[in-house]
C-alpha cells in the first residue's frame, strides 16, 4: 500500500515516540570530549618558560606552545610546520588550469578512431 510524503508507516520504527533509542547511552549532563580538554589546556600554573628560563604563571596551552617552538628552534622542522600552519593557516595546493581548445578545433572521427587492422 502507498504512502503519503511524510507519513510513518505502522511498525517503521522499533521506538515509542519520546522513547531514546539508547536508552543507556551517556548521562545528561555529561561533557564533551573537546569541553574537558579545553578547560585543562586554561589550567595555568606556575612554570619555566622553556624558551626564556623564567618563572612564569602559564596555561598548559602555553607551555605545549612554547615547547613546540623550542624544538623548532632547535630545527625540528615538524614543530616549524606545525607552528606555521596553526599561525598562518596551511597552505592550499593550487593547479593553475590553462584551456585554450575549443570542440570545434577536433574532429569526432579523429577523437573515436583506433588501431584496428582490417582483416
Amino acid at each position: 500500500m502507498p504512502f503519503k510524503k511524510g507519513e510513518i508507516p505502522e511498525g517503521a520504527t522499533p521506538f515509542k515516540k519520546g522513547e531514546s533509542g539508547n536508552p543507556s547511552g551517556r548521562e545528561k549532563g555529561s561533557k564533551n570530549r573537546s569541553t574537558i580538554a579545553k578547560y585543562w589546556l586554561e589550567v595555568y600554573q606556575d612554570s619555566k618558560n622553556p624558551i626564556t628560563g623564567g618563572n612564569e604563571n602559564l596555561s598548559q596551552e602555553d607551555l605545549m606552545t612554547l615547547a613546540l617552538i623550542k624544538k623548532a628552534i632547535g630545527g625540528d622542522v615538524n614543530a616549524y610546520k606545525a607552528l606555521m600552519d596553526s599561525g598562518y593557516g596551511s597552505l592550499t595546493q593550487s593547479i593553475e588550469q590553462n584551456n585554450t581548445h575549443t570542440m570545434n578545433d577536433f574532429n569526432i572521427k579523429d577523437l573515436l578512431k583506433f588501431d584496428n587492422p582490417k582483416p
